[in-house]
C-alpha cells in the first residue's frame, strides 16, 4: 500500500510538473524534466499496469491544465459548481483514457530494454498527440511542444516537422535525462542495467538534436528576416472591444458595443489600416439581417473608408429551417460585402451537440442561438489581389486547418476569437501560446483579435507584436510582410507525426501479439 501511494504521488507529481510547463504558469524548462516521474512509475509495470499508471497521470496532468472550464460552465452555462467539476473530471478522464494510457500500455509492451526506452518513448508520446488532433473531432490542446512557444530558435523545426517535431525533442531529452538518473541512483530498468555509456549517449544524442535544432532555429530566423524585410507589406488593425460576455447579446447594449467598435476603429485613422479586425462575433447581431444595427455598423465602415473582416453569427433560411453559422464578413470600404468565410471545425457541446439524438440531457455549456453548421475547410478570402486565410476561434488550435489555408494560397493568417468566456483564468494564455506555432510552421505572418484579449500580431519567425492586456479596450496597428515561401510542412504536413503513430501501433500489436504468444506457450 505504502509503495501503491508512493507511485500515485510519483504519477501526479510529473503532470503537475508537465502543467507548469504551460501558461499561466510558463516555466517551460520544467517540460523537459516533467516526464521523468512519469517514466520512473512504468519501470515496473506491465502493460495494465502501466495503462492505469497512464491514467492517473494524464487525470493529473489534464485537470490542472484545463480546471479553467469549471468556471466558465458555472458562469456562463450556469451549471451548478459540483456538476461543473463533476464534467470537468469526465473530461480529463476521457482524454487520459483515449491517448495518455493507451499510449503508455503500448509503451510497456515495446520498452523492454533502456535501449527500447531511449527509441520508442518519444516516438510513441508524438505519435498519441498526433491521434489526440483528429480522434473525435480532436483536441490537441497544448501539446508538448507548445511549451517551448516564447524559445523562438527551438520552434523554428517546426516548419519542417510542425508542432510534433519540438514535441518529440523535449520527450527525447526527457528519457535522456530518466536513463543518467538510473544510472546514479543504481537502478535497473526492467532489471536490465543501464550502463554509464548507455546514459552518456543519450544524454551525447539529445545534446546534439537540441544543438543542431537552436543552430537550424539561428540560420532560419535570419533568412526569414532577410526575406519579410523584402517582402510587400499590408497595414493591419486589431481592435479589442473588450466587451463583457454577459452583456454582449443584450439587445440594450447593442448599439453601444457597435458604437465601441466603430470608436476604437476611427482611432487607427492616423496609422492608416488598410484592413481593421475585429473578433469572432464582435456584431451582436445577425448582421445584414437585422437593419437597424446592421445600417450602423455599415456606417461606421464607411466613415472610417477602409476594409473590415467582422465576426458576426449568421442563418440561411431552408424552407421552414434555418442553418445557423459562426461567420466572418469581409466588408470594403463603401459598405459592400465582399466575401465571407463559415467557421469550419466547431466547438462540440459549444457549437453543437454531437450525437444529440442520444445526449439530449448534455446540452451546450455556452448559450447560442442554434446549433451551427460547418463550413468549408480550407476557404480563404480573396482581399485586394491577395488571399487570406481567416480561422474562427477554436480553428487555430488545428495545425492541419492553418495549413490547408497557406496551401490555398492565403498570404496572411487571421484569428478572431472571443475568449472572454474564460476570464484571467489561464485559458486565454493558453489559447494564445498555440496560435505562435501556426505563423513558424507556415511562415506567414498572423494577426489576432480578441474581444477580452490577447490580441497580438505574430511574425513569421513566431515573435509576438503588440500584444494587448487582457480585460482592456486596445486598437493596434502594424504593418505585416506578406511572405510567399512554401515551406516543407506546408508541402506535406504531418508526416513525422504520422510516422510516429504508425510505428508506435505496429510496435504495440507486435508487443501485444508476442505477448499473448509468450503466455500460451
Amino acid at each position: 500500500m505504502k509503495n501503491e501511494i508512493k507511485t500515485i504521488l510519483i504519477l501526479v507529481l510529473s503532470g503537475l510538473l508537465l502543467t507548469a510547463a504551460f501558461p499561466k504558469l510558463s516555466q517551460e524548462r520544467l517540460a523537459w524534466l516533467s516526464l521523468v516521474p512519469l517514466l520512473w512509475a512504468l519501470n515496473d509495470a506491465g502493460p495494465r499496469e502501466a495503462f492505469r499508471r497512464g491514467l492517473i497521470f494524464g487525470i493529473a496532468h489534464f485537470l490542472s491544465l484545463l480546471y479553467w472550464l469549471v468556471p466558465t460552465m458555472v458562469i456562463y452555462g450556469h451549471l451548478p459548481v459540483v456538476l461543473s467539476a463533476s464534467i470537468l473530471f469526465i473530461f480529463a478522464a476521457v482524454l487520459s483514457l483515449l491517448f495518455i494510457a493507451p499510449m503508455t500500455c503500448g509503451f510497456a509492451l515495446v520498452g523492454r530494454t533502456p535501449l527500447h526506452v531511449l527509441l520508442f518513448f518519444p516516438v510513441f508520446w508524438v505519435g498519441f498527440e498526433y491521434l489526440r488532433s483528429f480522434l473525435f473531432t480532436g483536441f490537441p490542446w497544448e501539446l508538448l511542444g507548445y511549451s517551448q512557444h516564447a524559445r523562438l530558435q527551438l520552434i523554428q523545426i517546426s516548419d519542417i516537422v510542425g508542432v510534433y517535431g519540438v514535441s518529440g525533442l523535449i520527450a527525447l531529452a526527457n528519457v535522456a535525462l530518466f536513463l543518467a538518473t538510473l544510472v546514479v541512483c543504481r537502478k535497473t530498468w526492467r532489471g536490465r542495467p543501464v550502463t554509464g555509456r548507455m546514459a552518456i549517449g543519450g544524454i551525447a544524442a539529445a545534446a546534439v538534436l537540441v544543438g543542431l535544432t537552436w543552430a537550424y532555429g539561428e540560420l532560419r530566423i535570419r533568412e526569414i528576416d532577410r526575406l519579410a524585410s523584402a517582402a510587400p507589406t499590408v497595414r493591419v488593425a486589431v481592435v479589442q472591444g473588450n466587451i463583457e460576455q454577459s452583456q454582449k447579446w443584450e439587445p440594450a447594449f447593442q448599439a453601444a458595443t457597435i458604437e465601441n467598435y466603430i470608436r476604437l476603429s476611427l482611432s487607427t485613422r492616423p496609422q492608416q489600416p488598410e484592413l481593421i479586425v475585429w473578433p469572432e462575433s464582435a456584431a451582436p447581431f445577425y448582421f445584414l439581417k437585422e437593419v437597424p444595427p446592421t445600417r450602423m455598423l455599415l456606417d461606421g465602415v464607411v466613415a472610417n473608408g477602409t476594409h473590415f473582416l467582422i465576426g458576426a453569427p449568421a442563418f440561411e433560411l431552408k424552407g421552414k429551417n434555418a442553418d445557423y453559422f459562426n461567420r466572418a464578413y469581409l466588408i470594403g470600404p463603401g459598405g459592400e460585402v465582399l466575401g465571407t468565410y463559415d467557421k469550419a471545425h466547431l466547438v462540440p457541446f459549444g457549437e453543437y451537440t454531437p450525437f444529440k439524438e442520444y445526449l439530449p440531457f448534455l446540452g451546450k455549456i455556452v448559450e447560442h442561438v442554434g446549433d451551427f453548421v460547418a463550413g468549408p475547410k480550407g476557404m480563404t478570402l480573396d482581399w485586394r489581389g491577395r488571399k487570406l486565410g481567416i480561422q474562427i476561434c477554436y480553428e487555430i488550435i488545428f495545425p492541419e486547418l492553418s495549413r490547408q489555408l497557406t496551401k490555398n494560397g492565403a498570404a496572411l493568417l487571421i484569428n478572431i476569437t472571443n475568449d472572454a468566456w474564460y476570464g484571467t483564468t489561464a485559458g486565454p494564455y493558453q489559447h494564445f501560446s498555440l496560435v505562435v506555432l501556426r505563423a513558424v510552421e507556415n511562415r506567414r505572418a498572423l494577426a489576432r483579435a480578441a474581444n477580452t484579449g490577447i490580441s497580438a500580431f505574430i511574425d513569421p519567425v513566431g515573435r509576438v507584436l503588440d500584444p494587448t492586456p487582457l480585460m482592456e479596450e486596445a486598437a493596434v496597428t502594424r504593418a505585416l510582410p506578406l511572405l510567399a515561401t512554401e515551406t516543407i510542412y506546408t508541402r506535406f504536413g504531418d508526416v513525422f507525426a504520422f510516422v510516429c503513430l504508425s510505428i508506435a501501433l505496429v510496435g504495440a500489436g507486435w508487443g501485444w501479439f508476442n505477448r499473448v504468444l509468450k503466455n500460451r506457450a
